[in-house]
C-alpha cells in the first residue's frame, strides 16, 4: 500500500519543531517508509507553508523550501502522483460528504488516493467524516493517531 501524505503529515515529518514531529516519524518508520507519495497539491503547500513565518519561526525562503522538499522526496519509497482527478468529475465527489469549504482539499486528496489506489495518510481525524458511514473505516484513509 502506498500512502499519500497530506500536507500536515508532510510538514510534521520535515520540521522538528512541529508538535507532532516525533509521532509522524514513528508512524512513517513503522508503516510508510516502503511506499509513500506526494502530489503537486501537497508539494506546493509544503513550499508555501515552510516559507511562511506565521507557520514556523524556522521559516525558510521558497528556494530553500524547494531544496528541503527535493531532499525529502529523494528518500527511498517516494512516488510522485500527478494530479489526474478532475474536480468537476463525478469521481471527485462520489460518495464523499463535503459540507464546507475547509473540506475541499481533503476531499480531493482522498479522491486521488482512491483513484490510484492508495491510502491518504493524515493527522486530521475530521477527514473521516467525509466518508459515508458504510465506508468507515476505509482502506483509502489512515489517520495517524497523535495521542
Amino acid at each position: 500500500m502506498t500512502f499519500l501524505l497530506d500536507l500536515n503529515l508532510l510538514l510534521a515529518l520535515a520540521w522538528p519543531s512541529h508538535v507532532h514531529h516525533d509521532v509522524a516519524h514513528a508512524w512513517f518508520e513503522r508503516e510508510a517508509s516502503p511506499g509513500w507519495a506526494t502530489c503537486p497539491l501537497t508539494q506546493l503547500g509544503f513550499v508555501r507553508l515552510s516559507s511562511n513565518p506565521a507557520f514556523t519561526s524556522d521559516a525558510v525562503s521558497p528556494p530553500e523550501a524547494l531544496s528541503l522538499l527535493q531532499a525529502i522526496t529523494a528518500m527511498d519509497g517516494h512516488e510522485f502522483w500527478p494530479d489526474h482527478v478532475d474536480c468537476v468529475s463525478a469521481s471527485f465527489v462520489d460518495g464523499l460528504r463535503i459540507t464546507g469549504h475547509r473540506q475541499v482539499t481533503d476531499a480531493y486528496l482522498l479522491s486521488l488516493a482512491r483513484e490510484r489506489p492508495g491510502c491518504l495518510a493524515t493527522l486530521d481525524r475530521q477527514i473521516g467524516w467525509l466518508l459515508p458511514r458504510n465506508d468507515r473505516p476505509s482502506p483509502h484513509l489512515r489517520i495517524v493517531e497523535t495521542r
